[in-house]
């Protein structure tokens, strides 16, 4: 904890307003430790159990996490609005940025050219009464999915990926209830995990998807829901494969207890066939978002399911937002029915598989192993995080590390591919094998 910073309070309300006051001004920065609870209590002249209900407050809104022997910390990208003097630092002058997991503006179709004809073809402003999902949008999005075998009956419209997974966790569990998430996953659904006050459950992935042994286990361990990506998996690239999702299948088949999440954020990205789990368990949900195939900006995502998941969703949905933009939703009909961008998108897809298959390539001639079976990154496994981010650094490339999507599994660190030229990948894989196993100073042994 930053010696500047001193806590304060008397009560559990006032010391746990005071942490996150320093975390929104940046005071306490993320992974900040805090004092133990009793050192704490004594400094504050309060009992170790005033302390002790501050930081379980903060832990279950997800802003502080305990980490057994590193005590108390603040966690990596907490739930609360920081000054942008608090956000994080970009990389050094003159250094690529492969950390951030974003597609390459380069190859996202241009929006203009649909904006300006929904423009010219703008109707009468649409009423609240009116407002909802087009039938037009769904009965497009309903082919696309029954395409890739989704069964696509009950459908409804969320606000992205991540706004979706959000109301269905709500819509089905209350805090302390147990989440199955891939490990390593998604950092924006752990931190989302941690907001809601639900318990994540790590299950092993490898380039096949989450493993079978992993889910039993987590079932076994009284998860309530299961979180799965079913391609381009962020951070590692896997895709669930036939075999594996027969096995998936196998284990879930008719579970009444457990809610099935599956996320296709990737869609006409994702180069690899899709073998979705919808309908494996009674109570199941299944994600595609547009942001990934055609710009983060469009923050629009399909969502069918059960009968009962989706009307809980769009039920939540009117008494809140009410309905995702009526606008939105005609921009995304018209991309999916303009077959220039069709062919846009599938050469962007076809583009990244040649950075990743590249980079993967490079990297094996220096004999490393990394993952990245689709998708934008790269996952390559590292003895030592804070070493290799700092070695990337001073090469001039910016990764992120691992330690934001890990719960239990290895170190690692995470290589976005999408901003990559073909002669990027040489230098790249020399400096990643580098990084993986550093040469040690003079006198140390080997």
């Amino acid at each position: 904890m930053s010696a500047r910073y001193q806590l304060s309070g008397t009560t559990a309300v006032e010391i746990s307003a005071g942490i996150e006051s320093g975390i929104r001004t940046g005071a306490l920065s993320p992974g900040a430790a805090l004092p133990p609870v009793r050192a704490l209590a004594a400094d504050l002249g309060v009992s170790p159990a005033t302390v002790a209900r501050a930081y379980q407050e903060l832990r279950q809104r997800g802003l502080l996490v305990t980490a057994g022997r590193l005590g108390t910390r603040v966690r990596p990208r907490p739930p609360v609005a920081a000054r942008r003097s608090a956000l994080r630092p970009p990389p050094l002058p003159g250094a690529r940025d492969l950390s951030r997991g974003e597609p390459d503006r380069r190859l996202l179709p241009p929006l203009g050219p649909h904006l300006a004809a929904l423009a010219a073809d703008t109707g009468p402003s649409v009423s609240y009464s009116d407002a909802g999902v087009l039938p037009e949008l769904a009965e497009v999005a309903r082919a696309r999915l029954d395409a890739d075998g989704v069964p696509a009956g009950e459908l409804t419209i969320t606000g992205g990926a991540l706004d979706g997974i959000e109301r269905l966790l709500g819509a089905h569990l209350r805090p302390g209830d147990a989440v199955a998430v891939e490990d390593p996953g998604w950092a924006n659904l752990l931190d989302l995990v941690a907001a809601l006050g639900l318990r994540p459950i790590g299950v092993p992935v490898d380039d096949e998807g989450p493993m079978v042994a992993g889910v039993a286990a987590a079932l076994a361990a009284g998860a309530r829901a299961l979180v799965v990506t079913s391609r381009a998996q962020n951070p590692t690239g896997s895709a669930v494969s036939a075999e594996r999702a027969e096995a998936l299948r196998a284990l879930l088949a008719g579970r009444r207890d457990l809610l099935l999440i599956e996320d296709d954020h990737a869609a006409e990205l994702a180069r690899v066939p899709l073998h979705p789990l919808a309908g494996a368990t009674a109570s199941w949900a299944f994600l595609r978002s547009v942001s990934k195939p055609f710009g983060p900006d469009l923050r629009l995502a399909v969502l069918v399911g059960d009968e009962t998941t989706v009307a809980r969703v769009a039920g939540r949905t009117r008494v809140g937002a009410g309905w995702v933009s009526t606008v939105l939703q005609r921009l995304v009909l018209a991309l999916w029915s303009d077959p220039a961008v069709d062919e846009l998108v599938r050469r962007a897809a076809q583009s990244y598989e040649q950075r990743r298959d590249g980079l993967l390539t490079a990297l094996a001639e220096h004999g490393l192993r990394a993952h990245g079976r689709s998708g934008i990154n790269v996952w390559l496994p590292v003895p030592d995080e804070t070493s290799a981010v700092t070695a990337l650094r001073d090469a001039g490339w910016a990764v992120a590390p691992g330690a934001l999507y890990r719960i239990a599994a290895a170190p690692a660190v995470r290589v976005t591919v999408s901003s990559l030229h073909a002669d990027d990948l040489a230098p790249l894989a020399a400096a990643l094998a580098h990084a993986a196993n550093p040469t040690p100073p003079p006198g140390f042994p080997t």
